[in-house]
């Protein structure tokens, strides 16, 4: 039971690195797109052609949200955006070699998935902005005195 714990706690401890989180979600668009492949030959439904695509730009927007929220307990922020901009460039591209080995399709006859990339890519830089922002107000107002509002006299 301890070492679960100490094994856990270890990995809540390595989730808040950006190369961590994009290990983790390459192997969960292979993982996807295996199981997809699963479903084709069964028979169970019916997948799309396109659908390694819709995959890798799912998770890759699934990374940026994950990433900018971690940003936010990062002591340097210099330091964690250059990691954080290295790991989604790698998501990006092992996610889109992954779509297009499992689909045979490059990403310029994948329809709109290139635009998808596009609209994921500068999503992510406007997630790290806000978050930054955030921090910096949340900073500034921990260092501001609150004091209590004065009652005027009535009257």
């Amino acid at each position: 039971m301890l070492k679960n714990m100490a094994l856990l706690t270890k990995f809540q401890f390595n989730i808040e690195k950006p190369l961590v989180q994009a290990a983790i979600i390459i192997a969960s668009v292979f993982v996807v797109n295996i199981g997809s492949l699963f479903v084709i030959a069964t028979g169970l439904i019916e997948v799309t052609h396109r659908f390694p695509w819709l995959n890798a730009a799912s998770f890759m927007l699934f990374f940026a949200v994950l990433n900018s929220i971690y940003s936010i307990t990062a002591k340097s922020v210099p330091h964690y955006w250059g990691l954080s901009m290295y790991s989604f460039m790698i998501v990006a591209g092992v996610s889109g070699l992954q779509a297009w080995a499992f689909s045979g399709i490059p990403i310029i006859d994948a329809g709109s998935y290139m635009w998808i990339y596009v609209v994921v890519t500068f999503g992510y830089l406007v997630f790290l902005t806000i978050m930054a922002i955030l921090k910096k107000v949340v900073a500034f107002a921990e260092k501001e005195e609150w004091n209590s509002p004065k009652m005027r006299p009535r009257g």
